[in-house]
């Protein structure tokens, strides 16, 4: 009896650690859902960073997840080349792009969950703006925390495309 209880346990333990976790914030539900038909435009963020590390290049892998995201749902989905945050909403060019879109890292925490039971965190935002009125259309973010049971092949980085497709695709259903 004793040694079924610990197989169960053991069975649980290594069950509830195969998954990773996300929690999602609405800062600013949107009004109206997005039009399928107008382009998206999305900026790179700057890059992440725990405590005195600095991820090179994780600006650019939350850009490319979101733009995957994107063009599941819209006809036209591109990445800003030469500017960064709110001030792409000024050259936007509002025939191309219906919506411009502002990931922001907000935390960014890669850790050797193999062994030190720490799990990888991050933590984006994710603003759109109407590129014609330039008015913030939605504003959400998300955490997101690795399975416990890695084996070593996790990163932030994979943490990236489940809650970044969830939350687009219910901007457009």
């Amino acid at each position: 009896m004793i040694i079924r209880i610990l197989i169960l346990t053991t069975v649980m333990m290594v069950v509830s650690g195969c998954a990773s976790t996300y929690r999602h914030s609405e800062l600013q539900a949107p009004v109206a859902k997005l039009d399928s038909s107008l382009g998206v435009l999305i900026s790179v963020p700057e890059d992440g960073w725990y405590e005195n590390t600095q991820y090179r290049n994780s600006g650019r892998m939350a850009a490319n997840a979101v733009r995957a995201a994107f063009s599941k749902n819209a006809r036209k989905v591109d990445i800003a080349q030469d500017c960064r945050d709110e001030e792409c909403l000024d050259g936007i060019d509002a025939e191309k792009y219906g919506y411009f879109v502002k990931p922001v890292i907000l935390h960014w925490e890669e850790r050797a969950t193999e062994w030190s039971g720490k799990p990888d965190r991050i933590e984006i935002q994710i603003v759109i703006y109407d590129a014609v009125t330039k008015s913030e259309v939605a504003n959400s973010s998300y955490t997101g925390k690795s399975k416990w049971a890695t084996f070593g092949g996790d990163h932030p980085q994979d943490l990236l495309p489940e809650p970044t497709n969830e939350y687009v695709s219910n901007l457009y259903q």
